[in-house]
């Protein structure tokens, strides 16, 4: 009876080491992941590959913004071993790090400027600074009481996030000069330059993902009827 039940704990001991070993091994290649794309961006924003003429849509930025994100959901849905890694991030490290887009400041002052149109820049900077000022209570809400994941108020929360970050681009899109007097001879083409063309095509599709990592753990708890959500990124 000793050796079986010391042959099931060795055997429990392995699989958890081989599923340690996985989880380490995606965590490396995202990370690696996130570091190409960012030096892509960096590369094609400096040769000016998102700039289009201003009669036409802004087709780049939308493949930059787009692209991402579609390689992120068709590595959720069709590998395993990415969706646990999704299910098992820190959404307290998620939350923090939304803590960034206070910075949406910076578009209301480009906008006092005369750099970009208010038709996008209030809209979008105030959400995001309403996304980022709360996301430090969001983060110690989730450290305080961990079945916050699976709140009302936690899900709205991300909802809105991702509202906000679609209507944005939505609005920077229209925005961009294509559709004739919408906003004057003020656009959005200075977001198709370095460096603010790092936001459509670099943060807000991170932001999103974030998002979407937060909503998939909350159903997770909600379905399952755990208070506490997974810990380790």
């Amino acid at each position: 009876m000793n050796m079986k039940t010391e042959s099931m704990g060795s055997l429990k001991e392995i699989v958890a080491s081989e599923s340690a070993d996985k989880h380490s091994g995606v965590r490396r290649v995202v990370a690696v992941a996130l570091a190409l794309w960012l030096g892509l961006v960096f590369l094609l924003g400096a040769q000016g590959a998102f700039v289009r003429s201003a009669d036409t849509p802004p087709l780049p930025i939308f493949f930059g913004f787009a692209i991402p994100l579609v390689a992120f959901f068709a590595a959720y849905f069709g590998w395993s071993a990415f969706r646990a890694f999704v299910l098992g991030a820190d959404l307290r490290l998620g939350a923090a790090i939304q803590a960034w887009r206070f910075a949406g400041l910076g578009f209301l002052a480009l906008y006092a400027h005369g750099v970009l149109p208010g038709l996008f820049a209030l809209p979008a900077g105030l959400g995001d600074i309403a996304i980022g000022v709360t996301a430090p209570w969001i983060a110690l809400s989730l450290i305080r009481r961990p079945a916050f994941a699976a709140s009302h108020r936690y899900v709205t929360w991300n909802i809105l996030g991702i509202i906000d970050l679609v209507v944005a681009v939505g609005l920077g899109t229209m925005s961009s000069g294509f559709l004739r007097g919408l906003t004057g001879n003020v656009t959005t083409t200075p977001m198709s330059h370095l460096p603010l063309v790092l936001i459509p095509a670099y943060f807000v599709p991170f932001f999103i993902m974030l998002h979407f990592t937060a909503l998939s753990q909350a159903r997770q708890l909600a379905c399952s009827g755990k208070s506490t959500p997974a810990q380790d990124i």
